[in-house]
């Protein structure tokens, strides 16, 4: 009988394990495709005719309606194997008061904060630049990741943000060509506004991780809808302040009239920007629960590169020497990350089998990777 149990067991731990690796790579799948699409859809706003910052900011979390139908796909499921196995008991959740005044407020207005310095970063700068820019954001959350989440500092992550570094300062100094139509003069500032807004980005998913961890303490999909939801419905009202208080939005009728490719593809455009920001924050957030801030970074900077391919064809971008060079930069800054990240599992591995004593049986699933070094505990 104790054999039909622990048998049991091991193929309930397999399946859990491969129902946490099939909602990493959803997320995964979410992050990659939305960010990708919302870029560049943000960049045809500016390139046909659309001007209103405030309006590009807004759309970035003005989607969040959309996420309340994910509350009927995504049941309340426990969020990882490692996290489950060795939990104690759950604690009481916070009143929606306190999550609202320590949680999703503050994250909320540094996620509009943010998108509107990424707003003016993609106003002023070729899509391509913009994005290799964005790579520095893995840079600066490992700063934060030691700060706030105890992440561990080693040589290959210092390398990793080395890298990043340089490959951001190689296109700051490089000269401003290829530059948006009407905005000639302007590189500098979107160079440094990007870059404010990389760090202000890496800051925030640090921020969610610690409030997963010592606030909202639940182990369910729904946490991650919730957070999205909250704090982008606080980033939609800060920009539709911005919005009212700016004047831009007496500017957006005649904004919509005089989009080059008419009335009609001006209000997709939004729409569908609106759409692909909301599913890669899903990704995003999704990626922060299940493994790290960290994790969720690595991915969001892997997605980069694709964004310049597609910039080069369709926005006809330059992809000069400098750019291929910040961008092998930038690989290489990931994959030394990446190789950290392999090694990390393979201790976590080598330590679990120790404490089995080597016999390599036991009811629990093995932790994915990052739930050692990167787990949210």
């Amino acid at each position: 009988m104790g054999v039909h149990q622990e048998e049991d067991a091991t193929r309930w731990a397999t399946r859990r394990r491969w129902r946490w690796w099939l909602t990493v790579a959803l997320n995964i799948v979410f992050l990659v495709a939305g960010q990708t699409a919302a870029t560049l859809l943000g960049r045809l706003y500016y390139d046909e005719g659309g001007n209103s910052k405030w309006m590009a900011t807004l759309v970035q979390s003005a989607g969040f309606p959309i996420l309340v139908l994910a509350y009927f796909f995504f049941p309340s499921q426990a969020a990882t194997p490692a996290r489950r196995s060795g939990a104690g008991p759950m604690s009481p959740r916070p009143s929606a008061a306190v999550l609202a005044l320590v949680v999703y407020v503050p994250i909320g207005l540094l996620v509009a904060g943010d998108n509107l310095m990424y707003s003016y970063g993609l106003l002023y700068l070729p899509v391509s630049t913009y994005s290799l820019i964005c790579a520095t954001q893995l840079g600066f959350n490992a700063v934060f990741a030691r700060l706030l989440n105890a992440q561990r500092f080693t040589p290959l992550v210092l390398n990793s943000v080395v890298l990043l570094t340089f490959s951001a300062a190689l296109l700051g100094i490089r000269s401003p060509s290829g530059e948006p139509a009407g905005v000639e003069g302007r590189y500098a500032l979107g160079f440094v506004l990007t870059l404010g807004a990389s760090a202000a980005y890496s800051l925030i998913l640090s921020l969610m991780q610690l409030s997963f961890q010592r606030v909202l303490k639940r182990e369910t999909f729904s946490v991650v809808l919730e957070m999205q939801v909250f704090t982008s419905a606080v980033a939609a009202c800060a920009s539709v302040v911005g919005l009212f208080a700016s004047g831009e939005w007496g500017t957006l009728r005649g904004e919509m009239e005089g989009y080059r490719k008419g009335e009609v593809s001006y209000v997709m455009t939004l729409v569908w920007t609106a759409v692909g920001w909301q599913v890669a924050s899903v990704g995003v957030v999704g990626l922060v629960f299940q493994v790290s801030s960290l994790f969720s970074n690595v991915i969001s900077t892997l997605a980069l590169p694709v964004v310049p391919i597609f910039a080069v064809a369709f926005f006809g971008d330059k992809m000069d020497g400098e750019k291929v060079l910040a961008m092998l930069l930038g690989i290489w800054g990931f994959l030394s990350y990446l190789y950290q990240h392999y090694l990390d599992d393979q201790q976590d591995r080598v330590v679990e089998l120790q404490n089995k004593g080597g016999d390599g049986r036991d009811a629990e699933a093995p932790p994915p990777p990052g739930a050692g070094t990167h787990e949210m505990s």
